[in-house]
């Protein structure tokens, strides 16, 4: 099995080396907005990560954690907004990736109950979305921000 720290995930991401659905889609101080870089049975399931190696939220510098709750609350908007999501749930779980993660993970109507809040961690490989459709959902949060 792969370590997702060697090299660094996070860090492969922020220089754009990775690119997970839609690739970054904004930036704020500290922070980079991309699509999860996992199957995901959920569009627009996006994660805020720090732009450093950090361990936790408590480990962000001043800027950045001025920036993350109103970065966090626009993007969370976004995917109500442009997606159509009924809620948008957050996870900062941080037990593997040395770089501090927000998961801004959106519910829709039509989710089925197994894959809401921390059950879309769980989907089946069969109910994972395809990366056309994560990608489109991703574009979408990313024109919506930039305006």
């Amino acid at each position: 099995m792969s370590d997702i720290n060697d090299p660094c995930l996070g860090c492969a991401i922020v220089r754009g080396e990775i690119h997970p659905p839609g690739g970054v889609l904004a930036r704020a101080p500290g922070l980079v907005l991309h699509g999860v870089a996992s199957p995901s049975p959920v569009p627009g399931w996006v994660v805020l990560t720090s732009d450093q190696h950090v361990r936790g939220w408590y480990d962000l510098d001043e800027t950045a954690s001025r920036e993350l709750g109103p970065f966090a609350a626009r993007v969370m908007r976004a995917q109500r907004e442009v997606l159509g999501a009924e809620h948008v749930y957050a996870f900062a779980i941080g037990d593997v990736l040395r770089h501090f993660h927000l998961h801004l993970v959106p519910r829709f109507a039509d989710t089925p109950s197994h894959l809401r809040g921390r059950g879309a961690f769980d989907a089946a490989p069969a109910e994972h979305l395809s990366p056309e459709t994560l990608e489109a959902a991703a574009r979408r949060l990313a024109a919506a921000l930039a305006r």
